[in-house]
């Protein structure tokens, strides 16, 4: 599966199967959060049978069940922190969906002191991306009409509609797409336009503008 395609097909999934991952899929998955802790400066760990995070209360009420596998989006606590997890977060997120397997964000539902994950003196976990088979390949979210996230200089290029469309598909916090894309010449602006767990959203939109732009980090204004 192509990342692109993987972009697409890939949705939240709250409730997963008893199917454990396979060896071969969970060494995937390391190397792809190695290499993300690597380029990040950042402490992404795989949890696997750990049924604790998601055993309360919290997680019923955030609809989730049967999740024993998650990974804990850690890092050094700072202002960039948030949408650097977004970003490599999102990364992993779709490497799991080439891998077969399905993911949701969580910020608040699961039990955060019951997570077995490493967090070192200095570092903060953020959230965590559930991972497993889902019951499910979840559902599409709605979204936008691309004029509302969306703000270029005219004509505008098809490089900067194709990222915009990417951008489109990228989970946001409640579904809020609260975030604006502005393109000035050969660069682009992206902004929070306030919201829950916003920062966390920008980085992941900025991760899909440029996988469908075909523009590195560097479109960044």
């Amino acid at each position: 599966m192509e990342l692109m395609e993987a972009m697409k097909t890939r949705h939240s999934v709250r409730q997963y199967t008893d199917r454990p991952i396979p060896a071969e899929a969970a060494a995937a998955l390391r190397a792809e959060i190695d290499a993300c802790n690597r380029a990040g400066g950042l402490h992404i760990q795989l949890v696997t049978d750990e049924p604790a995070a998601f055993g309360g209360r919290m997680a019923h009420y955030g609809k989730f069940s049967n999740v024993r596998n998650y990974i804990a989006l850690i890092g050094p606590k700072g202002q960039a922190l948030d949408e650097k997890l977004g970003y490599y977060g999102e990364r992993i997120a779709l490497r799991a969906q080439q891998l077969g397997l399905n993911t949701c964000w969580v910020a608040l539902t699961y039990s955060r002191g019951k997570s077995r994950c490493t967090v070192a003196p200095g570092e903060k976990l953020v959230c965590v991306l559930t991972v497993g088979y889902g019951s499910t390949q979840g559902v599409p979210h709605k979204s936008k009409p691309m004029d509302a996230v969306c703000r270029s200089d005219e004509p505008t290029p098809d490089w900067f509609r194709r990222g915009a469309e990417a951008a489109l598909f990228a989970p946001t916090a409640m579904n809020q797409q609260k975030f604006l894309l502005t393109r000035t010449g050969e660069k682009v602006t992206a902004k929070a336009t306030g919201g829950f767990y916003s920062k966390i959203d920008l980085g992941i939109v900025k991760y899909h503008f440029e996988l469908g732009s075909g523009r590195d980090s560097s479109v960044w204004a």
